[in-house]
C-alpha cells in the first residue's frame, strides 16, 4: 500500500458507471468517493461482439469513451475496457469447445492506460465476469494492491462460457479477500480458499429519507431489476392474473413481454427515483429467471428487506429471510398463496436486521490494512 494521503480504488464491473438504475458497484463507488478515495470505475466484459448481440450498454457512449479515462468529477473517473470480443456462452457445447482457445485470449487484452492505474492502486475489486481471466495478469501488475473478489452469482448457473468458470478457479488463490453474499455462495468456493460472508450493502441514507407514495389506494407490488436474466415475465403475467386487485409495477425492464391492466412497466430510472416505489409498496417481487439463481441474499432482497417489505420469491432461489413468501415455479396455487400471504404480512422493522449499509460493506472490503478516512 502506498503512503499517499489519498488512497486509490478500482472497481471492475460489467456495469457502466453513468447508467440509469445504479447497482451495488455504483453505490460502492459513491461510498469510497465520499470517504475521500480516488475512484476508478472500469466497465469490462464488453466488446464489439456485445453490440452485435444487442447489449443495452451501447445505449451509452461506449465507443466514444472506449479505452480512455473519462473524468466524471474530481477523484472519480470511468474507463470502458472495450475489446473486439470477450467470452460469452454459445448455443452448443461444441461451439463452446471450439471457441475456448479464442476466448482465452481475452486474458491478453490490451489494457492501455489502465495498466498504470492498476499499478498505482491500493484496492481492486472484481465482479464475477470475464474479467476473471485478467486476474493473474493484474496480480503481476499490482503486486502490492489488495485484490478482492466480490462473489454475487454462482457462475455455473449463469449463462457464462466455461473459460470464465475455469478462470475463477485459477484466480481464487490470488485474491486477498473473497467476499460472498451468502453462506451458500461461500460454501461453493470453500474448497479453494477461505471465504468471508458479507451481505449486500444498501444506501440506508437514501432509504431513510421521507418521500411521497407513487401508488394509489390498491395494494401495490414492485419489481426492480435491470438485468433481463433477473426477470421472469411469465410469472409476472401470472401474478397479475391471479391478483387483479394488486397494482403491479416493474422497474428497469424496457421490453414489455405482455400487457395487463394492473401492470405498469417503467424504464430504468435513477436510484433515487426508484426508492419511493420500494418504500411505499405493499410487497416486493423477486420474480427472477430460473437462469439467475440460486442467489439468496441479493442486493434487491436486501433493499426490499431494509424497506420492511414482504418478498414474494421462488423457492429455488434460497432466499432465507423471515419476510419471504415462497412459491413453486409453474404452480399457480402456490403463487396465489404467496401473494396473499405477502399482502397480509405486517411490515416488521425486524425485516431489516442484518442488512449492511454500503459504507459498512466498503470498509469490510477495504480491510483493516487500509485506512478509511
Amino acid at each position: 500500500m502506498s503512503a499517499r494521503d489519498t488512497q486509490r480504488v478500482i472497481l471492475i464491473s460489467g456495469h457502466y458507471l453513468q447508467s440509469e438504475g445504479p447497482g451495488s458497484y455504483h453505490h460502492l463507488a459513491t461510498v469510497y468517493w465520499e470517504l475521500g478515495w480516488d475512484v476508478t470505475f472500469v466497465t469490462a466484459a464488453i466488446s464489439r461482439l456485445s453490440r452485435w448481440r444487442g447489449d443495452s450498454r451501447f445505449e451509452y457512449p461506449i465507443f466514444e469513451e472506449a479505452n480512455q479515462f473519462v473524468t466524471v468529477r474530481e477523484r472519480l473517473r470511468s474507463f470502458v475496457l472495450l475489446t473486439w470480443t470477450h467470452p460469452g456462452k454459445l448455443p452448443t457445447a461444441l461451439a463452446n469447445r471450439l471457441a475456448a482457445p479464442w476466448f482465452r485470449r481475452y486474458a491478453h487484452s490490451p489494457l492501455g492506460p489502465l495498466a498504470e492505474a492498476l499499478r498505482d492502486a491500493d484496492l481492486i475489486i472484481f465482479e464475477g465476469t470475464a474479467v476473471l481471466l485478467l486476474v493473474e495478469r493484474i496480480r503481476d501488475i499490482a503486486p502490492h494492491a489488495r485484490l478482492v473478489y466480490r462473489v454475487s452469482d454462482d457462475l455455473r448457473r449463469l449463462r457464462v462460457h466455461p473459460v470464465i468458470i475455469e478462470a475463477e478457479q485459477r484466480a481464487l488463490p490470488l485474491f486477498d479477500l473473497v467476499s460472498a453474499y451468502t453462506p451458500e455462495a461461500a460454501q461453493r468456493l470453500v474448497p479453494f480458499r477461505p471465504v468471508e460472508v458479507h451481505p449486500p450493502g444498501v444506501d440506508k441514507a437514501e432509504f431513510d429519507r421521507k418521500t411521497s407514495s407513487p401508488y394509489g389506494e390498491m395494494p401495490s407490488a414492485v419489481f426492480v431489476g435491470a438485468s433481463p436474466l433477473a426477470f421472469d415475465p411469465d410469472t409476472m403475467a401470472l401474478a397479475a392474473d391471479l391478483a387483479p386487485h394488486v397494482d403491479f409495477h416493474v422497474i428497469g425492464q424496457t421490453a414489455r413481454a405482455f400487457s395487463a391492466p394492473n401492470v405498469t412497466f417503467h424504464e430504468e430510472m435513477p436510484f433515487e427515483s426508484a426508492v419511493p416505489y420500494m418504500q411505499h409498496a405493499t410487497m416486493g417481487l423477486y420474480f427472477a429467471s430460473p437462469h439467475h439463481g440460486p442467489l439468496g441474499e441479493s442486493n434487491i432482497v436486501a433493499e426490499y428487506s431494509y424497506c420492511r417489505l414482504p418478498i414474494v420469491a421462488p423457492s429455488d432461489l434460497d432466499v432465507g429471510r423471515p419476510n419471504v413468501c415462497l412459491y413453486e415455479r409453474g404452480d399457480p396455487p402456490s403463487l396465489r398463496r404467496a401473494l396473499a400471504d405477502a399482502e397480509r404480512m405486517p411490515h416488521d422493522p425486524a425485516f431489516a436486521d442484518g442488512v449492511l449499509s454500503t459504507q459498512e460493506l466498503a470498509i469490510a472490503l477495504a480491510g483493516d490494512s487500509l485506512s478509511v478516512r
